[in-house]
């Protein structure tokens, strides 16, 4: 049962169901929420002049809490965060022209024959590191045959690579960065309408981009604590050094190795080596540069733990004009979404789950497999569930309400992709009201 109810009425324990005001126009971003503190209700009665609880059906006293488990608390954004958040709206809903591509396979259909190219893959970037860090020769036949296998996968459709980005280990950090950079420059490529010949040594740089690190010691690539000078101009020293061995390699196209010279390069002109700025830093030396920064900063490292994707896309987004071409940002957050694969988010039903695969048209409905029910308790068996079908028991459409920190409620998100074990999906005439 719902009641309106004056601002000046509010407790704690409440559950606020509706404003009487749009929720982007506030502070509380995400629609429906228990008041957990005096604060909460300080701010509603600055926003709003009544809001609708719900309540028990028996009574009118204050409802008790929705959900026996402690949720993850839910923190009041600053002014920037909500004018990020905006922003973010207005771009990923941003009218667009027809695409270049359109996806020929499901994402199920497409892990399934993409999933040995990427064993193939990942087997190869670790025999050219090996070679290299030896003196031999760098086999660019095998890396342009894997490449273009991976960019043909990412044609058909680019979400089943994007889901292996997220196998990751901080030990095998070098290896596995170079393969999911290669992985997301092609998406990003896909995205902005490149042909397959440019896709193909974008891919090519993207794998290669950081093959000068097999000269530079381990004790420095894996320190856990902040660099000296001496040890930063040695690990800046891979640039130029990666840069040595693919001119010497033959059939490196020069643009492929654009993306090694200047993935460190930074808009403002405060990157690394050679200072470059703007359009200076060159087309797929940006795209270099976004992709490489977007897997660092999700990845744990030995001297940082990984954020969110979603967290690293606001941070990215703030440091546009400075760091990156503002506009090619904005693609790149549109190519990945505001809720990117492997998103741990909370629904408006109090459920929580993982973000499988995206939604291309309407970009705020993604698939999502559920993992925890609205009581926080995990489900016996997670299902997958399409936003744009899925309701809750009163009828209304479901939506994500807030993207959570990594690990929260102990969720693994790679442990509920479709690269682990299958998980059932739900089709539309079976969606599960809850």
């Amino acid at each position: 049962m719902r009641k309106t109810i004056d601002v000046q009425f509010l407790r704690l324990g409440m559950y606020v169901a509706e404003l009487d005001r749009p929720w982007r126009d506030t502070p509380f971003l995400f629609q429906g929420f228990e008041i957990t503190s005096q604060e909460e209700i300080e701010q509603l009665r600055k926003y709003c002049k009544s809001v609708v609880i719900d309540i028990p059906d028996s009574t009118d006293a204050i409802p008790a809490p929705r959900r026996p488990a402690a949720p993850v608390a839910r923190p009041i954004p600053t002014e920037a965060e909500r004018r990020v958040e905006r922003d973010f709206l207005k771009i990923v809903n941003e009218p667009r022209a027809e695409p270049v591509y359109q996806d020929q396979t499901t994402l199920e259909q497409e892990i399934a024959v993409v999933r040995e190219r990427h064993e193939e893959a990942r087997g190869l970037i670790y025999t050219i590191l090996e070679d290299v860090r030896l003196g031999k020769n760098l086999n660019a036949v095998a890396a342009k045959r894997v490449v273009a296998q991976l960019a043909e996968s990412v044609i058909r459709n680019p979400d089943a690579l994007t889901c292996f980005t997220h196998l990751k280990k901080k030990d095998e950090y070098t290896a596995l960065h170079s393969l999911r950079v290669c992985i997301l420059a092609l998406a990003f490529g896909r995205h902005l309408g490149l042909d397959r010949e440019s896709l193909n040594v974008l891919g090519i740089g993207g794998l290669l981009h950081d093959i000068g690190k097999m000269k530079v010691p381990n004790e420095i690539l894996n320190k856990p604590g902040a660099l000296s000078e001496q040890e930063f101009d040695l690990m800046k020293s891979h640039v130029p050094r990666g840069v040595e061995i693919l001119e010497r390699t033959p059939g490196i196209p020069a643009q492929a190795i654009e993306v090694a010279r200047c993935h460190h390069e930074r808009y403002g002109g405060g990157g690394y080596v050679g200072g470059l700025k703007g359009d200076t830093i060159g087309f797929f030396g940006m795209i270099g540069g976004i992709v490489d920064c977007y897997d660092a900063v999700t990845s744990d490292r030995a001297y940082h733990t990984g954020m969110s994707a979603h967290t690293a896309l606001k941070k990215m987004y703030e440091w546009r004009g400075r760091d990156f071409h503002p506009r090619l940002v904005e693609q790149f957050i549109q190519c990945m979404g505001i809720y990117p694969i492997g998103s741990v988010v909370e629904l408006n039903t109090g459920e929580v789950g993982v973000v499988v695969t995206m939604n291309r048209v309407r970009r705020l409905k993604p698939r999502v497999t559920l993992v925890l029910n609205g009581n926080c308790a995990p489900y016996s068996s997670p299902f997958t569930v399409d936003l744009m079908n899925h309701r809750t028991r009163d009828g209304r459409p479901c939506e994500i309400e807030r993207v959570l920190d990594p690990g929260v409620y102990g969720i693994n998100p790679t442990d509920y992709l479709p690269i682990a074990n299958p998980v059932v999906v739900l089709k539309p005439s079976a969606t599960r009201a809850v």
